[in-house]
């Protein structure tokens, strides 16, 4: 009797390894781009890419050559090391024409509770609010906080 009379399972076993090499390496061929792995685990081309998106960002330089007043108003507040695109969105288009594009007028209600709404992994001395407990009658937050620079205004504490 031979030893490999019923080798037919291991018949089955090679050729699912072999099938399943055959469509790793078929799969690896149309998914895994051209230039990955010429500068160890990177995508050469990735740079190159990058660098050919449209600049969207200005940058709080930028911002503030035009926007002194809020600039200086926003040294002497909390949102200091905050930059302007934070809170703005990307407004490069706007930094080009200006005079053309308007950044839209921001709801403070919804963007300050991004960052202030209560959330236990927050430091405990960072400023938080319930905004739904909150009393501010429906108003938005610039009524009683300055935006820019939030130990400034009506209603705030200093």
């Amino acid at each position: 009797m031979s030893r490999f009379q019923d080798s037919e399972h291991l018949l089955r076993v090679v050729l699912a390894f072999a099938l399943g090499t055959l469509v790793f390496v078929l799969a690896r061929t149309f998914l895994v781009p051209q230039s990955f792995g010429e500068y160890g685990h990177y995508r050469a081309n990735a740079m190159t890419e990058i660098a050919a998106k449209p600049v969207v960002f200005a940058g709080h330089q930028t911002c503030e050559t035009c926007h002194v007043d809020v600039q200086e108003l926003k040294t002497k507040g909390k949102h200091a090391p905050v930059n302007c695109e934070a809170c703005h969105g990307a407004q490069a288009k706007h930094a080009d024409d200006p005079g053309a594009i308007q950044p839209p007028k921001l709801d403070t209600a919804t963007l300050c509770v991004r960052c202030h709404e209560v959330n236990g992994a927050r430091p405990q001395n960072f400023p938080q609010i319930v905004a739904k407990e909150h009393d501010s009658a429906g108003l938005p937050c610039e009524t009683c906080h300055q935006p820019h620079s939030p130990r400034i205004g009506a209603g705030a504490k200093p």
